[in-house]
């Protein structure tokens, strides 16, 4: 008997170098869908170099309705984050990308300038800058979660900012959360 795996799964692909956060940004993806009632699962892969700074680095995150049974890398993302434009030059981050897809990318190109085409939407933000105004730090895994939420609906931003402050009690969870909802606004403005 075949396993049925859950018909909503989405697949994201989250494209950053070591020290970026990448994990992280996955990890607070799947405990936001815990608090929103669903299934997550959050993993790296590391490639053959191990997760060094700097070096180009990949994390995985699988949303769903149903349990998650499936413990493979993803291959076919229905969503793919950058959090560094310049990993581009290294790596196909587009391949395997489903039709009507979508990348959000840490950039403060428009997407214009970005000159990507293809059967999938790009949202452009600088998650970077968002994060220094705030934290005081370039830190961006909770700009970019909160512009996930906004353009993909996937998850909740109430769930989303309980995931946050779960992981950074007190002052830093407090700034964190604006950050959230600072770029969830702002992206859910470009969708207007």
């Amino acid at each position: 008997m075949q396993e049925k795996y859950g018909g909503n799964m989405k697949e994201i692909s989250i494209h950053g170098r070591g020290g970026q956060g990448s994990l992280v940004l996955a990890q607070f993806m799947a405990i936001a869908a815990l608090e929103d009632g669903e299934y997550g699962q959050a993993f790296p892969f590391l490639g053959g170099g191990g997760e060094r700074r700097g070096k180009p680095i990949i994390a995985y995150c699988r949303l769903d309705d149903h349990s998650i049974r499936l413990r493979s890398r993803v291959a076919n993302p229905d969503y793919i984050i950058l959090q560094d434009v310049t990993i581009f030059k290294e790596v196909d981050v587009l391949d395997g990308i489903k039709p009507g897809g979508m990348i959000l990318i840490n950039t403060d190109k428009s997407v214009a300038d970005l000159g990507l085409s293809g059967d999938f939407r790009v949202f452009a933000f600088s998650a970077v800058d968002l994060a220094r105004e705030i934290l005081g730090l370039p830190i961006m895994n909770t700009a970019l979660l909160g512009a996930f939420a906004a353009v993909t609906k996937e998850l909740s931003l109430d769930a989303v900012l309980k995931a946050v402050r779960r992981r950074f009690p007190g002052d830093l969870g407090e700034k964190n959360a604006r950050v959230v909802e600072e770029s969830y606004k702002r992206l859910m403005g470009d969708q207007k």
